[in-house]
């Protein structure tokens, strides 16, 4: 989320000084690589990037094939295969045993892509948005490599595609793909030609919701802001609750907590962290929290302070059943040792990372599945990052 949103911060840059540019982004992938479809790279004409779309071994050529595109202003896929015994894999120094697309495209300077600005506008209104690109067409199709459809919550399809059954094949892939919330690779064959896509789902900032402005939460924002979250903090006392003391946090909000639902929006997406030092406080947030739709619900404290939080919250709402309580993880954070703030802020920004993607925070040498599949039995939630590919063939699926 972070890189999506600093291309676009960079892009208006660009436009502002009239510098020529291409967008570089992985369109599918075989096999493993670094980065999963959906990884992006601006590259002006100048030579800078933004983002990347590797480990480091493909940056180079890209911004070579990018210079292509600027020059003949059509956008193409380039094609790079590890899996051959050629000297593709010599030469880009890739070990990831795999196939990867890359579309790379022009971006005019003058005038903002509709894509771009259509997904700033999304993530700004904290909406879930879906960017389908054509990647690859065969036969007689008016799609051309590049064409995109566009779909956001409570919003008409916006598309160029050109092709009616296409574009109605791919509109109805799109909703599936926002109701699910995993990104897909699509495979189309129609009567005029076959034709790829990538259907990319693209999740707004996560949203921290921080309870305590302690000294301990200031390495937590600033970690969270460091991975693109949009960050509230909430404290009782105005002497802790500053922007000054923490001047990375989106908002900064001064209330009770008897207040919070009235001055923050906690919806499924949310993720809570209770770290007020005081018992009171702590159990009448959770009183609020577990019972909201809230994604997750970190408390800091020893375990035993935090069994008997939650013996006073089975006490209070006794409705609750044992998956509402689910979501409460304490003490927070994943077991690596941590004591001191900074430690325990990765620690807690860890395991929130893994319940977003459905994981359990392991050590990945010991993991037998692919690393960028969820885990089975794993509730994987809408912050997977699984892609899937599929056949569509005439007008059923």
């Amino acid at each position: 989320m972070k890189e999506m949103q600093s291309i676009i911060d960079a892009y208006r840059e660009i436009q502002r000084t009239d510098t020529p540019s291409a967008l570089a982004t992985v369109v599918n992938v075989t096999g493993s690589a670094y980065r999963r479809p959906g990884a992006r790279m601006l590259i002006t004409g100048d030579g800078r990037t933004v983002g990347s779309v590797s480990g480091g071994c493909l940056e180079r050529d890209v911004m070579n094939q990018a210079r292509r595109v600027l020059q003949w202003n059509e956008s193409r896929v380039v094609t790079y295969n590890s899996m051959s015994d050629d000297d593709v894999a010599w030469e880009f120094n890739l070990g990831c045993n795999g196939i990867i697309d890359v579309l790379i495209e022009p971006l005019s300077p003058t005038v903002e892509p509709g894509y771009l600005a259509f997904i700033a506008d999304c993530l700004r209104h904290r909406q879930a948005v879906i960017v389908a690109v054509v990647f690859s067409v065969e036969g007689d199709m008016k799609a051309r490599v590049g064409s995109r459809l566009l779909l956001a919550e409570q919003q008409p399809v916006h598309h160029d595609i050109g092709d009616v059954h296409l574009t109605a094949a791919i509109a109805d892939d799109a909703r599936r793909v926002l109701a699910g919330g995993t990104s897909r690779v699509k495979r189309y064959a129609l009567a005029a030609g076959r034709a790829e896509a990538f259907i990319e789902v693209i999740q707004p900032p996560v949203p921290l919701v921080i309870f305590g402005a302690g000294h301990d939460a200031m390495p937590l924002v600033r970690l969270a802001k460091e991975l693109g979250w949009h960050v509230t903090l909430i404290d009782p006392r105005p002497g802790f609750a500053t922007r000054t003391r923490f001047p990375l946090a989106d908002h900064v909000i001064v209330c009770r907590p008897d207040e919070v639902f009235e001055r923050v929006k906690i919806d499924g997406r949310t993720v809570a962290v209770v770290m007020t030092h005081n018992f009171l406080h702590d159990s009448e947030l959770l009183n609020m929290l577990v019972p909201s739709p809230v994604r997750y619900i970190g408390i800091l404290g020893a375990k035993q302070r935090t069994r008997k939080l939650l013996d006073l919250v089975q006490e209070t709402i006794r409705s609750q059943s044992d998956p509402a309580l689910g979501r409460v993880y304490g003490p927070i954070g994943l077991d690596i040792g941590a004591e001191t703030p900074e430690e325990i802020a990765l620690a807690a920004m860890a395991e929130i990372k893994a319940v977003l993607a459905g994981r359990v925070g392991g050590m990945l040498r010991g993991r037998q599945a692919p690393l960028h599949e969820p885990c089975e039995g794993v509730d994987v939630g809408a912050g997977s990052g699984k892609i899937t590919g599929e056949v569509y063939c005439g007008h059923e699926h």
